[in-house]
């Protein structure tokens, strides 16, 4: 159906003939790719006689080669498939299969995409990013320090760089616009956390979504599109977010988090906030005093500090209901 959808994708009416002979095939078999368009990936089709079919609304998609020829010399080699149970799910696979790292998987869609603690990460096609990077790690996941943190970092400089800029920081994998969540991180591993092992980067934006849509998402949330009033070009951001995350993981092989601390505190919006922190079944109140050179987070709990580090926990502000 992908070939189909790049003729598609600019919104314009195209008529059934024209796009058998583009394509090859039959009118009939055009007829049918369009009536799986709408109903296994959920993108309506306008028909009117005499002037043949257009998307509802035009998307721009996901275009390996334009992201191989924008890239730096040392790109991350790419692959961008049509669907995927989620893209961490499958950059796992192709470790498997000896895929060396690193290596980058898109998606136009997944549909069992994961987030933090179980959650799922709802993923309509082509309208956000689903990115997995995979990396090879020596010497064990002390490695591994502040890696999702300083992966915010260089997501929320792209981000910013497309024009949202009052996204920021929420410890530790979230980034948000006004309490809402824009993008969020999931860090998972593979191999041997005593010496060599691979870690698989996950990042889901909230790209081209818009709240009006009927989605069941549990939280508030918002989107590159909704904030600036415009579509944005996801291939643009792929090549951003690849710049910056060289950048800064360049940043914390050769220097460490510490270096990396400060520039992260004056980007966490909870910074000094009082905040509930839910461990399992306990939960902790507090303020955030930031995070130290490891990235566990610094909470003031009852006047001493202590520290919190771990994928499982979660954390809200105390007036958030």
């Amino acid at each position: 159906m992908l070939p189909l959808l790049r003729l598609l994708q600019d919104g314009r009416f195209h008529s059934g003939e024209a796009l058998g002979v583009a394509l090859g095939v039959s009118r009939a078999a055009v007829w049918k790719q369009l009536r799986a368009l709408e109903a296994e990936l959920g993108l309506p089709v306008h028909k009117v006689r005499g002037r043949g079919y257009r998307l509802a609304s035009p998307l721009r998609l996901l275009d390996e080669g334009q992201l191989a020829a924008s890239g730096p010399d040392h790109a991350w080699p790419i692959t961008v498939l049509p669907s995927v149970d989620s893209t961490n799910s499958e950059a796992l696979r192709q470790l498997s299969s000896q895929r060396q790292p690193p290596f980058v998987v898109l998606a136009e869609r997944q549909t069992s995409g994961r987030g933090r603690r179980g959650r799922a990460w709802v993923s309509p096609f082509a309208e956000n990013l689903y990115y997995s990077l995979v990396l090879r790690v020596e010497g064990g996941v002390r490695q591994l320090e502040g890696l999702s943190l300083v992966v915010g970092l260089a997501l929320l400089r792209a981000i910013r760089a497309l024009g949202v800029e009052q996204a920021g920081l929420k410890w530790p994998n979230d980034l948000l616009v006004n309490g809402r969540k824009i993008a969020g991180i999931l860090l998972e591993l593979s191999g041997d956390p005593a010496d060599v092992c691979h870690v698989v980067i996950g990042i889901g934006v909230n790209v081209n979504m818009l709240p009006a849509e009927s989605l069941s998402i549990d939280q508030p949330w918002t989107s590159m599109r909704a904030e600036l009033g415009c579509g944005v070009d996801r291939n643009e951001l792929v090549g951003l977010l690849n710049e910056q995350l060289s950048a800064y993981l360049g940043r914390l092989r050769q220097e460490g988090f510490a270096k990396l601390l400060e520039e992260w505190q004056g980007n966490h919006l909870w910074q000094g906030r009082r905040v509930v922190l839910t461990a399992g079944t306990q939960q902790i109140e507090g303020v955030v005093r930031g995070v130290d050179s490891t990235g566990a987070l610094r909470l003031l709990v009852d006047g001493v500090e202590r520290l919190f580090s771990g994928g499982e926990l979660s954390l809200r502000l105390c007036n958030d209901s």
